[in-house]
């Protein structure tokens, strides 16, 4: 009997899918997101409807989306991979060309009372296209310079546009998960070490030709540089945000000023304190052992991500699972760096806390897909 016969005869089908859910990983999301609602009346003042109850709605919803992702067969989800990345690449062209233009960037579509954004589908279509490319390739040929170059168009591809937006975070965020996708499809590491020099070296040149002819950057992009590494060189314009989110992180302590006490968001002093900001107003509430704690859910969530690609026997469930996971972590990870000063300011919200529509959906998608591959592996 073949693979896909066994696959077949032994994945649950019917009602006895819910038994097969990952349940402790649906109970860690639930948490999260409750921490998310708290947070979000906390800075609201105690006004739930302004924007903790639109956040419960969504959620909801997401929820609803993420068990019918889940009981969908992951074979379907692997067969429209392809179609799935070029909708959201054809919808990356789209705002390009008439998308609503907002904070300065041009990165949503307008469909009636819906806003989408498309580069936050692209996040897990392109993890899904890449999962289905290795699926499909002979592990042999991973690390063969032409079935290395295919992928990096297909990652390159929708970075460009992105970056057009334009949006660095979600640029990143791209790259990272896309090249997590082939190192842990088995693509050499020596691709990977030439890639880090390249970058090393970019980063030399930068700093070493400032001031002379051929300098890489405008002056006024040094400048930028100059704040990221001193906000206090100009702390009433591009070093505000970070010097006002050091102060609540630090004000914090270890055990917080308490729930709705944070001086730095009920005295607006804290920036975007609802969205890009929200951990920084947690740690002063709840301090080091709040912000932990949540770190700990977070790192628990991943944990379950990885145990269920390695007890998944199909190749392109592994790397799909292992591909959202890479993009929750690198959410975490950029967004806890820009918020702490160690990265520039990009508008990378953090997961399932933020407030936000798109950002939320399109993660509990994600989770579905996790889902799906969970619940439909051999047993």
């Amino acid at each position: 009997m073949s693979f896909l016969e066994y696959r077949i005869k032994t994945a649950p089908t019917g009602l006895r899918k819910v038994l097969f859910i990952n349940w402790p990983l649906v109970l860690l999301i639930t948490a999260v997101a409750s921490v998310g609602f708290l947070m979000l009346y906390s800075v609201a003042g105690g006004q739930i409807d302004r924007w903790a109850e639109p956040q419960m709605k969504r959620f909801a919803v997401g929820m609803v989306l993420m068990f019918i992702v889940a009981f969908t067969p992951i074979w379907l989800w692997r067969n429209l991979s392809v179609l799935a990345y070029l909708g959201a690449f054809a919808l990356l062209i789209v705002v390009e060309l008439v998308g609503r233009v907002g904070m300065g960037a041009q990165r949503w579509i307008e469909l009636g009372p819906i806003v989408l954004q498309p580069s936050e589908m692209m996040k897990f279509t392109l993890v899904m296209m890449l999962a289905a490319y290795y699926d499909w390739l002979d592990p042999k040929k991973v690390s063969r310079p032409l079935w290395v170059l295919l992928p990096v168009v297909i990652i390159v591809a929708p970075v460009v546009l992105v970056l057009m937006q334009p949006n660095l975070g979600t640029s990143v965020m791209l790259l990272a998960a896309g090249a997590a996708v082939m190192f842990c499809a088995g693509v050499s590491w020596l691709y990977f070490a030439g890639v880090a020099g390249i970058v090393g070296g970019a980063i030399w040149g930068v700093f070493h030709f400032r001031g002379t002819p051929w300098q890489f950057l405008h002056d006024y992009q040094y400048k930028r540089i100059d704040t990221f590494l001193d906000p206090t060189a100009d702390p009433l314009g591009a070093g505000y945000n970070i010097i006002q989110a050091q102060i609540a992180l630090g004000s914090g302590g270890w055990g917080g000023k308490g729930f709705m006490q944070g001086t730095q968001s009920r005295l607006n002093f804290l920036p975007e304190k609802h969205t890009d900001f929200i951990f920084t107003t947690l740690a002063e509430e709840f301090g080091f052992i709040g912000a932990f704690s949540l770190l700990m859910l977070y790192a628990a969530i991943i944990a379950f991500c990885v145990i269920s690609a390695m007890q998944n026997r199909d190749r392109y469930s592994q790397l799909l699972i292992l591909g959202v996971a890479a993009n929750l972590f690198f959410y975490i990870a950029v967004n806890l760096s820009m918020v702490m000063g160690m990265a520039p300011v990009v508008g990378v919200p953090l997961p399932l806390l933020s407030y936000g529509g798109s950002a939320m959906l399109v993660l509990l998608v994600g989770f579905g897909l996790v889902q799906s591959a969970h619940v439909h592996r051999p047993r």
